[in-house]
Parts: C-alpha cells; sequence; structure tokens
C-alpha cells in the first residue's frame, strides 16, 4: 500500500474533513450557548429594571393617591365649614359711599378699612371645587413629572 493508493488518499481527505467538520460543530454549539448563557444575563437585567421602574411609578402612584385623599379631606372641611357659616368668602367691592364732611378735608391714614362682599354659600363652594380642581390637576401633573423623572434615571442607571 502506497501513500498515493487513491483509497488511502480518500481516507486521508475523510479524516481531515470529518475533524474539521466536528470541530466546525463543537464551535457552533458552543457559541449558542455562550449566547443563551447572555440572552439569560441580559433578561434578567431587564427584569430588575422593570422591577425598579414599576415600584418608582407604583410609589409615585401612590404619593398622588395619598395626597388627594388628604386634600379631599380638606375640601370637605372647608365644605362644612362654609356650609355651617364659620367660613365665609369675600371679595373686595370699590365703595364711594364716603360723604365728604367740611371740617374733614384730610385723608384719612392708618387702617383704612376696604369694602368687602360676602359670597352665597353656593358660590363660595363653586369657587372652592374649582380651584380644589386646579389643585387636583397640579398634583397629577407633578406625579407624572416625577414619574417620569425616576423613570429616566433608573434607564440612564442612576438610583
Amino acid at each position: 500500500m502506497s501513500l498515493f493508493n487513491p483509497w488511502v488518499l480518500l481516507a486521508i481527505l475523510i479524516a481531515i474533513c470529518s475533524s474539521f467538520g466536528s470541530g466546525y460543530y463543537k464551535g457552533g454549539q458552543d457559541e449558542f450557548a455562550k449566547q443563551q448563557m447572555e440572552i439569560a444575563r441580559l433578561n434578567a437585567e431587564a427584569r430588575q429594571k422593570e422591577q425598579a421602574l414599576v415600584s418608582a411609578v407604583n410609589n409615585t402612584s401612590n404619593k398622588l393617591a395619598k395626597a388627594n385623599y388628604e386634600a379631599k379631606l380638606q375640601t370637605q372641611k372647608l365644605h362644612s365649614a362654609i356650609d355651617s357659616g364659620t367660613f365665609k368668602l369675600r371679595i373686595p367691592v370699590k365703595a364711594d359711599c364716603t360723604i365728604p364732611t367740611a371740617t374733614d378735608t384730610a385723608p384719612a391714614s392708618g387702617d383704612s378699612v376696604q369694602a368687602t362682599a360676602e359670597l352665597d354659600r353656593e358660590t363660595a363652594k363653586s369657587l372652592v371645587a374649582i380651584t380644589d380642581q386646579g389643585d387636583a390637576n397640579t398634583r397629577q401633573l407633578n406625579a407624572c413629572i416625577d414619574a417620569y423623572n425616576s423613570v429616566y434615571q433608573t434607564l440612564k442607571g442612576k438610583p
């Protein structure tokens, strides 16, 4: 048997091709395993960030709910004070009812009493409701801004 026998050359060629083929197959399997481990690691990091984001949004939501509840209690107290008459809303009015006297030509100095008009209870409650709605909208907007900022900082990587 000589080295130049076609069957020996074929056997050597098959051995070389099979060793390269098995190495290629093993390398592909190893790379696939590395990719799967990397994907699992990245998924774990994403879940941690997701939990941090959900926690930040829930905290902001809880703060908003608490602030809204406290504001509702204040509003109820104010409405009951308006209904009972212990709290009255007054607005300044222009009064030209002064009667000039000949002996009093100098303007009055010190405390000047400004004329006011008292609002009826329903009007007062309506004004309070308008301001309460404005405050609620402001609280909600501030909560949205806080949630955005906390999510932004979390995604940037800052705690």
